[in-house]
């Protein structure tokens, strides 16, 4: 394994505490499992991007970041600890994974030459 990005490592840790924040936090119902399943979601893009570095898991982990803060108001979370665990796990997510799509220089190389082509 070789870490790229230090977003990938902070996004891991997000991922732990999102799968350990129902016992840490005591909240219940359907925002348990919701929040472990996302929460491991996140750790296995985070683990991927480890293994095979590629630019797909950072947009998974936006769409992943995007369903962690409407998650609170779709299922309808019961606890306040729930709903504030999800909404700023995932927008750290969201935040990491954009953090690193804009500072890869691979991927803004890439990036620049496609617009360019296209525009051009």
């Amino acid at each position: 394994m070789r870490i790229q990005h230090w977003q990938d490592v902070a996004s891991l840790l997000v991922g732990v505490w999102l799968v350990g924040s129902p016992f840490a936090l005591g909240f219940g119902g359907a925002a348990v499992w919701i929040t472990i399943a996302l929460g491991l979601a996140v750790i296995l893009f985070a683990v991927e991007a480890f293994v095979i570095p590629s630019y797909l898991e950072e947009w998974g982990e936006m769409l992943l970041g995007l369903a962690l803060l409407l998650a609170p108001w779709t299922v309808g979370y019961e606890q306040v600890s729930a709903t504030v665990s999800s909404v700023l796990s995932g927008m750290l997510v969201i935040l990491l994974a954009g953090w690193e799509l804009l500072t890869d220089r691979d991927f803004t190389a890439w990036w620049h030459d496609r617009w360019h082509h296209r525009a051009g």
